[in-house]
C-alpha cells in the first residue's frame, strides 16, 4: 500500500466518522473495505495524530472511536455499560450533578468507572460529578440533592467521616439490634425478601428475579465495616473496590493512610492474606484485614512467626 493510498483511507475514515458519528472498528472495516486489523492500525495512527479520540468505555472488547466534538453522541452506546455503571449513568443523566460523598458506595465506584460520561470537579473541597454534556457553570450546590433516590434501591446514609485502625486481623462482633430498630435500617430489597418468605414459594422459574445474594452480603458487610470503623474513629478516604464478597477501602487514622480489605467470611486463609498483601503493595500502602471471624490458629501462628523472622537464606 502506497503512502497516497494510506492517506486516502485515513480521510475516508474521518469522513465516515463525521457522517455516522462514534463507531467501532468493525463499522470502519465494513465501510472502507479493509480488514479489522488494518482498520485498527489506521485508527491508532489517527489517534496519534490527534485527529480522532477513543472512548474509555468498551463495547465487547473494543473501544469506540469518534471525532472531537462528538462526545455527546457516545450516549448511544450507554446500553453497553455494566449493570451498576448503567445505574450510575442514568442517575447522573437525570440529576446533572451529584455530590460524591452522599452517594451509595456502589454508585461511587461506578461513577469512577464511567469516565466518558461522569466528569469530576471540586467545590469547597468537596468532590462532585457532572454529566458530560451539561455545562459546569450551571452547577448550583444549593439545589444539588444531598440524598439522591436510586431506581429500585433504598436511600442510604452517606458513609460517616471516620478514621482508621492499625494493621491487624480484626474479628467483627456486633450486638443484636432491637426488632423495631432493625426494621428502620432494612433496605427495600430486604423488606421485599421478608414479604416473599411469608408467601408459599412457587417452584416455577417464571418468578421475579431476586437480588443477587452477593450484592446483599456486600451491602451488609459494608454497613458492618462502617459501624466498626466509626467506633474506632477511622476515616474512609475512598472506596477502591466492592465485589465477590470482598471490600477494599482506603482509610486514614491520625493522618496515616492504609488499605483496608474486608472479607465476607468467617475464616480467612493464607491466600486471602497474600491477596491483600499484593493489593497493598500495588497501592504502596500498609494494610489491615477484617473478617467475620477469628483467623485459624494455623494462620495466626504463621503471622506471629513471620513477625519475628529476619530473613530466609539458602545454605
Amino acid at each position: 500500500m502506497t503512502t497516497q493510498e494510506a492517506l486516502q483511507i485515513k480521510e475516508k475514515i474521518i469522513s465516515l466518522l463525521r457522517v455516522k458519528g462514534p463507531s467501532l472498528p468493525v463499522h470502519i472495516s465494513s465501510a472502507t473495505g479493509i480488514s479489522i486489523l488494518f482498520a485498527g492500525a489506521f485508527l491508532s495512527e489517527l489517534i496519534s495524530d490527534k485527529r480522532i479520540r477513543i472512548s474509555d468505555m468498551k463495547v465487547g472488547s473494543s473501544p469506540v472511536y469518534y471525532l472531537p466534538g462528538q462526545e455527546g453522541l457516545l450516549d448511544r452506546y450507554s446500553q453497553h455499560l455494566k449493570s451498576k455503571e448503567r445505574d450510575a449513568y442514568e442517575l447522573l443523566r437525570g440529576k446533572k450533578f451529584l455530590h460524591d460523598k452522599t452517594q451509595d458506595p456502589a454508585i461511587r465506584v461506578a461513577l469512577r468507572a464511567i469516565k466518558d460520561f461522569a466528569v469530576p470537579f471540586e467545590k469547597n473541597s468537596d468532590l462532585y460529578w457532572r454529566f458530560h454534556t451539561f455545562p459546569q457553570n450551571e452547577f448550583d450546590p444549593i439545589h444539588t440533592t444531598p440524598k439522591p433516590h436510586y431506581p429500585q434501591r433504598a436511600e442510604e446514609k452517606a458513609a460517616p467521616e471516620i478514621k482508621e485502625p492499625q494493621r491487624e486481623i480484626v474479628t467483627l462482633t456486633f450486638k443484636p439490634k432491637e426488632k423495631a430498630e432493625e426494621e428502620k435500617t432494612l433496605s427495600i430489597f430486604e423488606r421485599k425478601s421478608e414479604q416473599k418468605e411469608t408467601k408459599k414459594p412457587k417452584p416455577q422459574k417464571t418468578a421475579k428475579k431476586p437480588i443477587k445474594k452477593s450484592s446483599k452480603k456486600e451491602e451488609g458487610l459494608f454497613n458492618k465495616v462502617k459501624e466498626l470503623l466509626a467506633k474506632k474513629s477511622i476515616e474512609i478516604l475512598d472506596i477502591e473496590d466492592i465485589k465477590n464478597g470482598e471490600i477494599t477501602l482506603k482509610v486514614s487514622s491520625k493522618g496515616k493512610e492504609e488499605l483496608l480489605i474486608a472479607y465476607n467470611k468467617k475464616k480467612i486463609s493464607e491466600s486471602d492474606i497474600l491477596k491483600a498483601h499484593k493489593k497493598a503493595q500495588g497501592a504502596g500502602l500498609p494494610y489491615m484485614i477484617l473478617s467475620l471471624g477469628e483467623a485459624p490458629k494455623k494462620t495466626q501462628s504463621l503471622i506471629d512467626a513471620v513477625k519475628s523472622l529476619s530473613s530466609i537464606e539458602k545454605l
